[in-house]
């Protein structure tokens, strides 16, 4: 005792206590929130446990059940599905809503703020305002469709525009995609502009060898984080279609939650996370390996 109290007296010694009083909330975090939760389902992925009676341990029976777990591969279809459309289609629009607000334009951070609101509405509301909108009897998009002669469609209702129309509902959020883009748009040096203006290019040859090489960073950042969002996508499913008509919108999370929450089967929802971790870090390393060698950074000086 005597020798830490002569530490701390120490200008070492109390510089060494300010810097982990301030790293402790991190280190706090990532052991409650993280290392614990990690470490707990892992043990839970080799036991058969409805958080009432004792676990049973059952090996690697929870991984041979999803093999066989028909449920299992619609939820990985769907999931899958809305990525391939969402992703791209969100990433296109963003990069493209960003270029317009990176002009100058009289009242252009009114412009922003409008299209970056909704991306920061919360989920639960954001999720009952779309349900109104898609209400097959009384929605905003059916009263455009009939004002302009088209026949009302039961988004809701049919398993074939279910899935199309909470992909439709995932365009609204894509402000925040467009800040990111934004922010490196207006990193970009004029003078690449002008040396390509005295070279003789036009505004596509400017933005296919000027903007999106150098933009490639962000691009790579905006895919890899909207990969892995669009794979854990649960609040739109739950609140709205609760994974219906016919499972058409039964995401994986939605799935996995049902196994923890509703069916008490902790074993095999945690070896669902598992494989959903696996999955999500697979398509990373192929994105990082398949298009982060062309990502453009610039050399140091």
């Amino acid at each position: 005792m005597t020798a830490i109290v002569g530490w701390l007296r120490k200008p070492a010694g109390r510089r060494n206590v300010t810097g982990y009083i301030f790293i402790a909330p991190f280190i706090l975090g990532f052991l409650l929130w993280f290392l614990i939760p990690a470490l707990t389902s892992l043990w839970l992925v080799f036991q058969d446990w409805n958080m009432i009676d004792p676990p049973d341990f059952v090996g690697l029976d929870n991984f041979k059940r999803i093999v066989s777990d028909n449920l299992f591969w619609q939820a990985l279809k769907v999931t899958t599905l809305y990525t391939a459309i969402s992703v791209p289609l969100s990433m296109v629009l963003a990069f493209a809503l960003a270029l317009l607000m990176n002009t100058k334009v009289r009242g252009m951070a009114v412009f922003r703020t409008l299209y970056y609101l909704p991306s920061i509405i919360p989920a639960a509301a954001n999720a009952m305002l779309w349900a109104w909108f898609l209400n097959s009897d009384f929605g905003l998009l059916n009263a455009l469709l009939q004002a302009i002669g088209l026949p009302k469609v039961l988004w809701l209702q049919k398993p074939g525009w279910a899935l199309p129309a909470l992909i439709l509902m995932s365009l609204w959020g894509l402000g925040g995609g467009m800040v990111i883009f934004l922010a490196g748009l207006q990193g970009i040096p004029n003078e690449f502009y002008e040396a390509a203006e005295i070279d003789g290019a036009g505004p596509w040859a400017k933005l296919r060898h000027v903007t999106i090489p150098l933009m490639s960073p962000v691009i790579f950042f905006n895919l890899v984080m909207s990969i892995i969002g669009s794979f854990q996508v649960f609040t739109a499913a739950y609140l709205i279609t609760n994974g219906g008509p016919q499972n058409a919108t039964l995401f994986y999370v939605l799935y996995l939650w049902r196994n923890a929450f509703q069916y008490l089967e902790m074993g095999y929802a945690a070896a669902l996370a598992w494989v959903l971790f696996f999955i999500i870090m697979g398509l990373t390393a192929f994105v990082f390996r398949g298009i982060g060698s062309r990502v453009y950074y610039e050399e140091p000086g």
